[in-house]
């Protein structure tokens, strides 16, 4: 039903291609602007050399790190408001049902699903605190740390709601209704959204294997939100993650530069640290979704046919309609 819903509205495969190339890649050139100018700013009124702002890692350490956090993030904000626009005006669709099956958004499904992540994380990451004491760093300052605290809580759940709707909502709708099946678009926007990870500092540091934990993790969220009927869970999950990861724990190779509480210093391993959420953690998690909202009849869900409405089917052809 989730991915059916778009045979209501316009959907076209060119809307759904041109719309998704335009709202990531003009927000990411448009959101890179402001972080530029800053840079730019501040190393002129050092005077030091602009050539700077072509070292990749070099440039993310020229501002402060709350500021260079608010601003990586900015661009998807600019994605998500372009994104819901383009919905809205291009595909006629309510962005209510790019969201969810459900009559309305289902905030308890996803309070749910970050309060799991959330909860799990720091419990694990307290253990293992305890366990290694020197793999950590308390790095706890109040001031900067609420700063970011500030920011995170606003700007990161715009981050992750961007990446959920364009891959889990979107393009999941969109490669479904086109395709007429459930399986392809799980598959695409899962390696997709894997695949964007690939110039994070995390893959220089621990190599391209870490990709699968990327792309694992794309299905993860994929699997929940077409079990589920909607995104709510993933959403919840992805914003929980992210946000705790920024404000509980950092390390100098990972793509959130921090005023975290703790800081990790061990050397990193992509063995365990890939295995461990594909095989255990993951799988514990859909099993205990699957326990408290029932899901049942996962071949169909995630393999079958997403079926285009008789009503619709009888009155519009398959462009969509006006």
């Amino acid at each position: 039903m989730f991915l059916a819903q778009a045979y209501n509205y316009l959907h076209d495969a060119w809307r759904y291609f041109l719309g998704a190339v335009l709202v990531f890649f003009g927000a990411q050139l448009i959101g890179i602007l402001p972080f530029f100018g800053f840079a730019a700013a501040k190393l002129i009124s050092e005077g030091r050399d602009l050539s700077e702002l072509g070292d990749p890692n070099g440039m993310m350490t020229i501002l402060d790190s709350n500021l260079t956090l608010f601003l990586m993030l900015l661009s998807f904000a600019i994605g998500l408001f372009f994104l819901f626009l383009w919905i809205r005006m291009v595909h006629k669709q309510p962005v209510l049902t790019v969201t969810t099956s459900r009559k309305k958004m289902d905030w308890g499904r996803f309070w749910f699903g970050f309060g799991l992540v959330a909860v799990s994380t720091i419990v694990l990451t307290y253990i293992d605190n305890r366990t290694n004491p020197d793999d950590y760093v308390l790095q706890f300052q109040l001031v900067p740390f609420l700063i970011l605290a500030l920011v995170a809580v606003v700007m990161i759940p715009l981050q992750t709601s961007f990446e959920e709707y364009l891959f889990r909502g979107y393009l999941m709708q969109g490669i479904g209704v086109n395709a007429g099946n459930k399986w392809l678009p799980l598959i695409i926007t899962s390696v997709i959204f894997g695949g964007l990870h690939i110039l994070n500092p995390e893959v220089e540091k621990l190599g391209y294997i870490i990709m699968f934990y990327y792309i694992g993790t794309g299905f993860f969220l994929g699997i929940m939100t077409l079990m589920d009927e909607g995104m709510e869970l993933a959403l919840g999950f992805h914003a929980g993650n992210n946000l705790v990861a920024a404000l509980l724990v950092t390390a100098d190779w990972t793509v959130f530069q921090t005023n975290s509480i703790l800081k990790d210093v061990s050397e990193p391993s992509a063995g365990i640290d890939i295995l461990l959420p594909l095989v255990i953690v993951y799988p514990l998690f859909l099993g205990l979704m699957a326990w408290r909202y029932k899901w049942s009849d996962w071949k169909e869900k995630l393999t079958g046919k997403v079926v285009r409405p008789a009503a619709i089917e009888d009155e519009w052809p398959a462009g969509g309609h006006e």
